[in-house]
């Protein structure tokens, strides 16, 4: 994975914890400032054993970890530079998801040794959303949930997210709920 993440996590835990909390995180992971390098790719071994400590560390049940974590990275991003990327691919959940795999396509030409994943919309109407997932990556599937989860936040939508883990993919369902009249 690639340094950004390693950043996002580190700002994730600033913002619920205190730098003796980052302190104690990154001994336990064995990781230093090196490991924190935007465009810098790294091993998953390296990127799981943060999230290993962060959890270790936190006492939070690794899935409601990954899918914060998801959440987090849609509003981390939307912060840096990939802000003008994410607003470029598209106004609403569908536009952007469709135009994901393009977006890290981009990503990839500046970072050749980055993996990654492949987001395709199979359906999409006023109540559901369809989504296929791959990668090459086991056991990410709650933060792909906490992705989709952050980007309908981000879109001011609503809905459920749900999965089922295939054989060659992960279906996403995104479930919409009618929005709010105020």
């Amino acid at each position: 994975m690639y340094g950004m993440i390693h950043q996002a996590a580190r700002e994730m835990v600033h913002t619920v914890a205190d730098a003796e909390t980052w302190s104690v995180i990154l001994e336990k992971s064995g990781l230093d400032e090196e490991h924190f390098i935007s465009a810098q790719t790294y091993t998953d071994d390296v990127t799981f054993a943060l999230i290993g400590a962060i959890q270790g560390v936190t006492g939070m049940p690794i899935g409601d970890l990954l899918t914060a974590f998801g959440r987090y990275w849609i509003e981390f991003a939307a912060s840096t530079s990939y802000r003008s990327v994410m607003e470029m691919a598209g106004n609403d959940l569908e536009s952007l998801l469709n135009n994901l795999d393009r977006m890290h396509t981009s990503i990839k030409s500046t970072m050749p040794d980055a993996d990654m994943p492949s987001f395709i919309v199979v359906h999409s109407d006023a109540q559901r959303l369809e989504v296929e997932y791959r990668s090459s990556r086991s056991g990410l599937e709650m933060f792909v949930k906490g992705l989709l989860e952050g980007l309908l936040e981000r879109f001011d939508d609503e809905g459920d997210v749900s999965f089922d883990v295939r054989e060659d993919h992960v279906a996403f369902t995104v479930d919409r709920r009618a929005a709010k009249v105020a």
